[in-house]
């Protein structure tokens, strides 16, 4: 048993509501817990093999949720909902465990700028678990409050501005038409990173744009560009072009565009990086990260024809 984006399970007798009438459609309404969610029929097809990573492809159905397919993409919350339970229940003691000596630290040192945004990243991991809304909302409005008075003092924080996008994007997880109004204050956020230090977190702040850029809705709903999408995710693989994270981005965005050209020379320099991320990113900290990495190499790989060679 894997669970939904809201920590409800999803077994095998999940159940599909389809329209009345028995008509054949190209798409399905399903429901994940208690939010209804459209699939194509071939990731209907897909679910049981791997329900969590078709979970975050699908479309949300309430107005304004569509953003989420960008949003969701932002954490490691999704990859703790697909690991075993025993791997996602160690990976979520350290994620507690941080969290709480983050908080004791900005306790004792409320005006320290580090102990500031550590807090609001510990808080980003926290609302990142699978959790209730409002749990995530809590622990998205500590990090909020920590960031925004980090930067109060400090205007110049990167880490703070980019933290403060991080847990707003957990914030804005547990909204539905509200969540529009709060990507615009992440596309500020993660502007104002751009500006102080493009390089912080391998070139986050571009990726995370590329990927709110990418799913959004486009106008007149929301911020949603392909362009700009592209852009922001060149500029992230240029910035740290050994960070794996920064390539799948690319190649999953090729191949969802249909340029399978551009999808295939970016997944060989995915395999030349490889190598080099393997012994730079070290450490129980990375191990979920490689988890999700290698899966989605894996499945790159079946799209392109490609065959596994380091």
């Amino acid at each position: 048993m894997v669970h939904g984006l809201d920590s409800r399970p999803i077994t095998e007798g999940f159940p599909f509501h389809e329209p009345e009438g028995g008509k054949k459609i190209n798409s399905v309404l399903i429901w994940l817990g208690q939010q209804p969610f459209v699939l194509t029929r071939q990731q209907r097809l897909r679910l049981r093999r791997n329900p969590a990573r078709t979970a975050r492809r699908a479309i949300p159905t309430k107005p304004g949720l569509a953003v989420w397919l960008g949003l969701l993409l932002i954490g490691s919350g999704v990859l703790a909902m697909a690991d075993p339970p025993d791997r996602a229940a160690v990976f979520a003691g350290r994620v507690e465990k941080a969290y709480s000596a983050a908080k004791t630290r900005l306790d004792a040192h409320p005006e320290d700028a580090e102990a500031a945004w550590q807090f609001g990243r510990a808080c980003f991991d926290m609302a990142d678990l699978p959790c209730p809304d409002a749990r995530r909302e809590k622990f998205a409005n500590e990090g909020i409050a920590a960031c925004r008075a980090l930067i109060e003092r400090q205007p110049d924080s990167a880490a703070g501005h980019y933290y403060l996008g991080m847990d707003l994007a957990e914030l804005a997880r547990t909204k539905s038409l509200g969540a529009l109004k709060i990507v615009r204050q992440m596309e500020t956020e993660f502007t104002a990173v751009i500006k102080l230090d493009a390089k912080l977190d391998y070139g986050g702040a571009d990726r995370n744009l590329g990927l709110l850029y990418r799913d959004a809705p486009g106008w007149p709903l929301s911020i949603g560009s392909k362009t700009s999408a592209l852009q922001h995710m060149l500029n992230a693989d240029s910035l740290a072009p050994s960070y794996p994270e920064n390539h799948l981005n690319l190649i999953e965005s090729y191949l969802k565009w249909g340029d399978k050209d551009a999808a295939r020379q970016e997944f060989k320099t995915l395999k030349e990086q490889w190598p080099a991320a393997k012994k730079e990113l070290l450490g129980e900290y990375w191990e979920s990260s490689w988890a999700d990495w290698e899966q989605r190499r894996k499945d790159c790989e079946s799209k392109l024809g490609e065959a596994r060679s380091q």
